[in-house]
């Protein structure tokens, strides 16, 4: 029951059930990418992500400087089922992964100049 709770209250917030559906729809994706998606402070995404991380819902894994985050294998397939379907029509999360877009071309160096100094970045083409 404990881990079902733990669950819950992971996904309690809306910010944490935003970093959920935006990592069903790619493999993995770096701490800084998801700060720019959802525009918190990094020590404000550190919390959701160690509490989504304890609630057994992601992994990360460091290179180098980067940390990048990933669901769990295996994610519990009744509640990828249910985020997909209650918050497929979500402005927010079509909002999110419009703007995914756009951060994914950026070099992450660049955003992460972007979110200490708030300039653009250079695509990474």
């Amino acid at each position: 029951m404990e881990h079902t709770l733990n669950i819950a209250k992971a996904l309690a917030d809306g910010n944490r059930m935003r970093v959920i559906v935006a990592l069903m729809s790619r493999d993995e994706l770096c701490v800084c990418q998801i700060t720019e998606m959802l525009q918190l402070a990094p020590a404000t995404v550190s919390r959701h992500m160690t509490i989504l991380q304890n609630a057994r819902l992601v992994q990360n894994r460091k290179e180098g400087r980067w940390v990048f985050y990933r669901l769990l294998k295996p994610f519990p397939e009744p509640l990828y089922q249910w985020l997909q379907a209650s918050l497929a029509g979500s402005r927010e999360i079509q909002e999110d992964s419009r703007q995914l877009q756009e951060i994914l071309s950026c070099n992450p160096d660049d955003l992460c100049r972007r979110q200490k100094n708030r300039k653009k970045c250079h695509h990474s083409h």
